[in-house]
């Protein structure tokens, strides 16, 4: 049956849209969660005044738990093959997205929800908020969001099987140490916090194109030979080189003054 409420609340603030996960109390997703998943990046991703991608869970308990089980459950075969292909697509969709993605983790962040997580290209943390984890082992399925791809990139291919094979759960600070975590901030105003940190990304602050190019490059560079990356770094560079932000930062830099960037 079609849900038909909305999982997915979608804001812009400041050059800033924030994708909230809402279905409480864990935000776990459905088919219809990565729909409205799916469309909030393909909205931001055309939206010229938003620079930098938030991703988050409503709530303080947790980020996402991940696939909701009782759909699992419920639904046959075939459904849960073309639901996983379109996590894929959708989490792809995100990664290669040219805007910068942070997943801003304001609790626990396991299963499918470190699988978006991991889509995202920055995981910032609150302190001592939840843990993180791939435990689909319990359920005697491999984590199928991309979890067994992203995480054996994220922390190699060892570290990766033994995480989940035990379906280990680890703290944030933990998620740091082993490169699943970027920061931990600690302080009652999270998303406050958040909010300042994806602003630095954006204009006039940052030439916000030249990090959705750095981005771009690196994601989509790490998946294919190294003189095929360095052809992708080199035409990602030609578009740059083109920008105003360009000729404002060599402008600016030249003039002995601070740029004033446009993001584009």
């Amino acid at each position: 049956m079609s849900d038909d409420r909305t999982l997915v609340q979608y804001e812009v603030r400041e050059g800033v849209a924030y994708v909230t996960l809402d279905d409480p109390p864990a935000n776990t997703y459905t088919h219809e969660m990565m729909r409205q998943i799916d469309e909030a990046t393909l909205k931001a991703r055309f939206d010229n005044d938003v620079f930098v991608i938030v991703l988050t869970g409503l709530g303080e308990r947790f980020f996402c738990a991940g696939a909701n089980i009782q759909m699992l459950q419920e639904a046959e075969p075939r459904f849960k093959y073309y639901f996983c292909l379109h996590a894929n697509e959708t989490l792809n969709r995100l990664e290669q997205t040219p805007k910068l993605v942070i997943a801003a983790l304001n609790g626990h962040t396991v299963g499918g929800g470190l699988e978006i997580a991991m889509a995202a290209d920055l995981r910032i943390a609150k302190k001592d908020a939840g843990k993180l984890g791939l435990p689909e082992i319990t359920l005697g399925v491999l984590p199928g969001t991309g979890g067994t791809q992203r995480l054996a990139r994220m922390v190699g291919k060892s570290k990766a099987i033994q995480l989940m094979i035990t379906g280990q759960l680890f703290s944030f600070e933990e998620g740091k140490e082993l490169g699943c975590v970027n920061e931990i901030l600690d302080g009652d105003d999270f998303m406050g916090q958040i909010h300042a940190y994806a602003r630095q990304f954006c204009p006039p602050n940052c030439a916000s194109k030249a990090v959705g190019r750095i981005k771009r490059s690196v994601q989509s560079g790490a998946e294919v030979p190294f003189e095929s990356g360095l052809a992708i770094e080199r035409e990602l560079q030609q578009q740059l080189f083109e920008s105003r932000d360009a000729k404002e930062g060599l402008d600016a830099y030249s003039s002995k003054r601070k740029p004033e960037f446009e993001g584009c």
